[in-house]
């Protein structure tokens, strides 16, 4: 079963018909059909079918078919033959996104509105693809008051079925963790609609996913929730350097770095406003007492990370952003890699922290010389390997992710983060602009994956 692209058009018949050339009735084997059942979105509709000559493939549908399954608009989009005289338009892709910040018309997700733009864009001649907020679902009816773009990239809304795949892009941490985003998974779910990147994850969710998946353990430093004093003791005498992060963390904000020298006592490096902070302690305790003193007696909200000696330029440890995404297939592939390099001082390699971004090549280039290119082919291997493996131990269906790698001295591959909903910032720096491009064109692809619609021309 594979789909084709086709011209939509309107006609103003009242009655429930559509036209279709005859290279499309040929394509689609509906020569000499009388009826079809056309569906779109959670839609359908019976209609007659009557051939046209014309050129190409092109689809007509009366003012009666178009307004009883709420087809938006005209254009390019994907049509396939699904069985049992079932013709299907679309897919009918939403977005789903959160429109509770400050908006206007024109920016109606606010700061999100430009990456929104992007993905409809990307996927336009492929579907109808809209954006939609949680409260713009009727469920009674059935149906979603979406966002669409016109031609100038202005937005308007129309009433449309249940989408046939939703790709979740809710911003908030605090969004998803409301009773009403719950409910509205669960309702997508039991409506058998794909829903990928189910929510965010915690950092002590991946490495409790990853607990008893020996591939995956490979790649993982030793990694504590919750830790005791006692724990974090032996630990730093284990390992000499460990990374305290908040669980529920993002951009570097929070982060510790500990350090233990027989000699020289204890150190405690983080970001504290603009500014980076190292402090010296003689002995744990005290440590400890700065520790309970800025976030309470208990770090059940914190994790505690083997440090790994990263690779360097100019004496600044290097990390790796790979930016992985599920394809036409449903396979991992690794589609944008940025090297970001520590500020000096710094605890992370964000870039507002003081760090640089750079194109891996370079990086590896200038780390690992003539055997860069080796070094980059395995870390590769290990994104997809990872990236299997929090699949498999995940309840729910992913489509994207974003692991942050580091590579030690050794070449050996580590694995830090995974992050289900990815920020898109490697893809600012010049150099990575293609893949942007890329990772979008992969959100359709999936898209079209889960929505039975690959296949065919491209």
């Amino acid at each position: 079963m594979s789909s084709t692209t086709c011209n939509v058009h309107f006609s103003q018949q009242s009655d429930r018909v559509i036209y279709l050339s005859n290279p499309l009735l040929k394509e689609l084997k509906l020569t000499g059909k009388k009826t079809v059942h056309l569906k779109f979105g959670r839609e359908t509709v019976t209609a007659a079918v009557r051939p046209v000559k014309r050129q190409g493939n092109h689809l007509y549908l009366s003012a009666g078919v178009r307004q009883s399954i709420r087809v938006p608009k005209t254009g390019y989009i994907r049509v396939l033959n699904s069985g049992d005289n079932e013709v299907q338009i679309g897919p009918l892709v939403g977005i789903l996104c959160d429109s509770n910040m400050p908006s206007s018309e024109f920016t109606p997700f606010g700061n999100r509105t430009g990456f929104i733009k992007q993905i409809i864009r990307s996927g336009e001649r492929n579907g109808y693809m809209f954006a939609f907020s949680p409260t713009d679902v009727n469920w009674q009816q059935e149906t979603v008051y979406g966002y669409f773009l016109n031609s100038q990239g202005g937005w308007y809304r129309k009433t449309v079925p249940l989408p046939d795949v939703v790709y979740n892009r809710l911003p908030s941490r605090k969004a998803e963790t409301s009773a009403m985003i719950s409910s509205l998974r669960e309702r997508f779910v039991r409506k058998k609609i794909p829903y990928f990147n189910w929510s965010f994850f915690n950092k002590s969710d991946v490495y409790k996913l990853l607990d008893n998946d020996p591939e995956a353990l490979h790649h993982l430093p030793e990694s504590v929730s919750g830790p005791s004093s006692e724990k974090i003791k032996a630990l730093l005498e284990k390992h000499q350097f460990l990374y305290l992060k908040p669980t529920a963390g993002s951009l570097g904000i929070g982060i510790y770095r500990l350090t233990y020298h027989p000699k020289r006592g204890y150190f405690a490096r983080y970001r504290k406003g603009d500014k980076n902070v190292l402090l010296r302690f003689s002995n744990f305790n005290s440590l400890m007492r700065m520790l309970h003193a800025r976030h309470g007696s208990s770090l059940s909200n914190y994790i505690v990370q083997q440090g790994v000696r990263l690779v360097e330029i100019d004496g600044c440890p290097l990390d790796f952003r790979f930016h992985m995404h599920k394809n036409g297939k449903n396979e991992w592939v690794p589609v944008g890699i940025g090297a970001k390099k520590a500020g000096r001082g710094s605890v992370t390699t964000h870039v507002k922290n003081g760090g640089s971004l750079m194109t891996p090549e370079y990086a590896l280039g200038r780390t690992f010389g003539d055997n860069s290119a080796a070094v980059l082919d395995k870390a590769k291997e290990a994104s997809i390997l990872l990236s299997e493996a929090i699949e498999r131990n995940y309840p729910h269906r992913l489509g994207e992710l974003g692991l942050d790698i580091g590579i030690d001295k050794d070449g050996e591959i580590w694995m830090f983060e995974a992050n289900a909903k990815p920020g898109r910032s490697i893809f600012k720096h010049p150099l990575l602009r293609s893949e942007g491009r890329a990772s979008l064109d992969y959100i359709i692809e999936h898209c079209l994956y889960l929505s039975k619609f690959q296949g065919g021309e491209a």
